[in-house]
């Protein structure tokens, strides 16, 4: 039987909560041939994830998460096989965080409008080495009792609607793409249904992203329907786009989704990656 993968895995140094080094341990564990650690708009764990898989049969493929916006939706776009050390790809990466960082700010003014004790320095002492999500401002409020579940705490303060929401400064999926490429590696439209695009204007989009580069489809995803992922790998397929999937491994900030195997049924085999980088 093919040995098994996932492309689409977060660590602690974003919002996930197992340290690089604790992923590859439980990947050993799952007997995993290979994972990708894709972090969002960071690459700060990869080299410590990389040496503690030395001497295993383990592979650790360097990736990234890039956060972007088109037409007021959401799109994530993942970069696998990436240079992470390439000097001109981690100075346009900077942009990307000074983005996230000056977000940040404004939402902390925001929530300490609603009377809730929270500083830059409570962040950073409650997440040391972590590039911050809505999910640590959630953990946050969850772990100091103003709210009673990280649900709550974007109900009524971080979510799409909610009062102490900041949008980000739109970053382009097309940007994302020539990022990825600037550090050689393979973009990919991480999880498409959850964008929630009608069928033409996936269509559509998909069409705009081919033609700027995009290499893959993540046409294999945890909470897809058998009948989803046959829907997407046609996709692919007619678009000329390779397939690739992942389990989107958060630890317990999505406490129903494990790694490799997402909600149970979650199955990559290695060929998805041999395929990838041809």
């Amino acid at each position: 039987m093919e040995k098994l993968i996932d492309l689409h895995v977060h660590s602690s140094v974003s919002d996930g909560t197992f340290s690089p080094e604790e992923l590859v341990a439980y990947a050993l564990e799952k007997k995993l041939a290979a994972f990708a650690l894709t972090d969002h708009d960071t690459t700060d764990g990869i080299k410590a994830a990389q040496k503690a898989a030395e001497g295993t049969e383990l592979e650790v493929v360097p990736g990234i998460e890039l956060s972007t916006t088109w037409h007021n939706r959401d799109v994530h776009i993942v970069g696998l096989d990436i240079n992470w050390k390439n000097p001109d790809f981690q100075k346009t990466l900077q942009g990307f965080r000074d983005s996230r960082e000056l977000r940040n700010d404004k939402v902390l003014a925001l929530l300490q409008k609603e009377n809730i004790s929270i500083t830059r320095k409570d962040m950073e002492e409650s997440f040391p080495d972590s590039v911050w999500t809505r999910a640590h401002f959630a953990r946050f409020l969850l772990d100091h009792h103003y709210v009673g579940s990280v649900k709550e705490a974007f109900d009524r303060y971080l979510g799409d609607h909610a009062k102490c929401y900041v949008p980000r400064e739109k970053v382009t999926p097309i940007q994302a793409i020539q990022l990825i490429h600037q550090g050689g590696g393979k973009a990919v439209f991480a999880h498409p249904l959850l964008c929630r695009f009608s069928k033409e204007r996936l269509e559509s989009f998909l069409d705009v992203l081919k033609k700027e580069g995009l290499d893959g489809v993540e046409t294999m995803y945890s909470s897809y329907t058998p009948s989803d992922q046959l829907r997407m790998t046609k996709l692919a397929s007619h678009f000329g786009l390779k397939n690739s999937g992942g389990s989107d491994f958060h630890g317990s900030n999505k406490p129903h989704i494990d790694l490799g195997s997402g909600t149970g049924k979650l199955q990559i085999p290695y060929s998805v990656l041999k395929e990838l980088r041809t």
